[in-house]
């Protein structure tokens, strides 16, 4: 059996696909373009702006009627509400599972956020375990975040592969562990000098087939 330790945001889910949604239909019922959903992307980096910053931007800019509060909640609930499983990612998981693999997802977040993607992609029900840093009390790249996600099984760490997006926490964190690891590359060139991943994917369906087949 091998553990198969997967991202959340932008790896399992299109966590910036859902986001988009959320905040065009967001602009919309305040009357405003759905341009200005690109600069908005721009400010949010993929999720790790914190939202009280996105908030205050888009309030310095435009008329939306709500306090910096109501806005934050949301921004949240843009990502959090539209959170979808791509059908070729689930038929991924059920294989990798059908082979004798745990899958367990790890990522980083506060756990009302976290879990409420989870249970809107319907992920819930595909893996066996999730865990979120908000749950733990710190994140990836940490190494309490892998151990808790190997305890979630009853698994080990020496039998681990981690597949995610970021390679400050995902890849990272599975160098400092000696977990081989699946860099989910999302376009981008690899920066990163002093580690790398065990292998690049150009999906997370390849991710998860070659940590699965390895």
């Amino acid at each position: 059996m091998t553990l198969l330790m997967i991202d959340l945001d932008n790896t399992l889910i299109d966590r910036d696909a859902g986001f988009r949604t959320g905040l065009l239909a967001l602009l919309d019922d305040r009357g405003l373009p759905a341009e200005h959903a690109d600069w908005i992307m721009e400010i949010d980096q993929r999720g790790y702006t914190p939202r009280p910053v996105v908030a205050k931007a888009m309030l310095d800019r435009l008329d939306l009627g709500l306090t910096e509060d109501d806005l934050i909640t949301a921004l949240i609930a843009c990502s959090r509400d539209n959170a979808r499983l791509a059908p070729e990612t689930a038929a991924a998981i059920e294989r990798a599972r059908a082979a004798g693999h745990r899958v367990v997802i790890v990522t980083n977040g506060p756990v009302p956020s976290q879990t409420g993607k989870i249970r809107n992609a319907g992920l819930d029900r595909l893996v066996d375990a999730s865990i979120v840093s908000g749950a733990i009390g710190t994140d990836k790249p940490e190494p309490a975040v892998f151990h808790a996600a190997a305890a979630a099984v009853g698994g080990s760490l020496a039998d681990a592969w981690m597949i995610g997006d970021r390679d400050d926490a995902d890849i990272l964190g599975a160098h400092r562990l000696g977990v081989p690891s699946v860099w989910l590359h999302l376009g981008r060139t690899w920066t990163a000098p002093d580690y790398r991943p065990t292998h690049t994917a150009d999906t997370v369906v390849e991710a998860i087939d070659h940590a699965a087949n390895a």
